[in-house]
């Protein structure tokens, strides 16, 4: 299978160079390899539930919201110094709620900036 480095779409080179995209974790889809490993695939999906965040849907505290992102480094951690190999599926869910994790993060600091200048200017 060949590995996406670039993704050309009407003439518009997309690079996709923050991710190693190492086939074997990656997913496929009809024997393509998608432009992200499988844990950056998860974490940019994660990202997708800023809105609910945002406008006030769902609410995770500020401590949750740091122990999601924590399986992401634990796991990696452990693949790098333990030479424990993990699969495309926990690293897609470790990276999905890190994802989600970090716009919580956002969307609670973004808050509290917005509370702070709110304060200043009344």
């Amino acid at each position: 299978m060949k590995k996406i480095k670039d993704l050309k779409i009407k003439g518009a080179n997309l690079h996709f160079t923050f991710c190693h995209q190492k086939p074997e974790r990656s997913f496929f889809w009809k024997g393509k390899q998608f432009p992200l490993c499988s844990r950056c695939t998860g974490i940019n999906l994660g990202y997708f539930i800023l809105p609910f965040f945002i406008f006030g849907f769902i609410k995770i505290p500020l401590l949750w919201s740091i122990l999601m992102i924590l399986p992401t480094y634990i796991d990696g951690t452990i693949q790098a110094y333990f030479n424990i190999e993990s699969n495309n599926t926990r690293r897609f869910v470790t990276g999905l709620m890190s994802g989600i994790g970090t716009m919580s993060l956002v969307s609670i600091t973004g808050i509290y900036i917005g509370n702070q200048i709110l304060t200043l200017i009344n």
